[in-house]
């Protein structure tokens, strides 16, 4: 009876583990001339810790920069792959791409 107790304890905890680990990380599409979805630029709102990882999605040449918020980061110039940062800080992100700003930018709020 011991074994199940603690098997079934061990299978609890990892699922706890595993969910919050699921849902500490939020993807976010860079396509031509857009952040996350064509139209207005958005507002992505994420719990501090989580990760964000940005995807390219587009042909043409992109990257991502912070103008304004509790850090700055900048990823590299691509048009393909992904960038991922870890947001520890909380705060409004005002992110744009240098190419094709002001019209393609979004922000990013990071809450307790």
């Amino acid at each position: 009876m011991r074994k199940l107790l603690v098997a079934v304890l061990i299978a609890a905890v990892s699922a706890v583990l595993a969910t919050q680990a699921f849902a500490a990380t939020r993807n976010v599409n860079v396509g031509d001339d857009y952040f996350l979805r064509k139209g207005k630029a958005p507002t992505v709102t994420v719990s501090k810790g989580t990760r964000v990882t940005w995807k390219w999605v587009g042909k043409d040449l992109h990257n991502l920069a912070v103008t304004r918020g509790p850090v700055k980061f900048r990823s590299s110039y691509k048009e393909d792959g992904t960038f991922s940062r870890k947001l520890r800080r909380t705060g409004t992100y005002k992110i744009v791409c240098t190419i094709h700003q002001p019209y393609m930018r979004m922000t990013l709020k990071v809450v307790r």
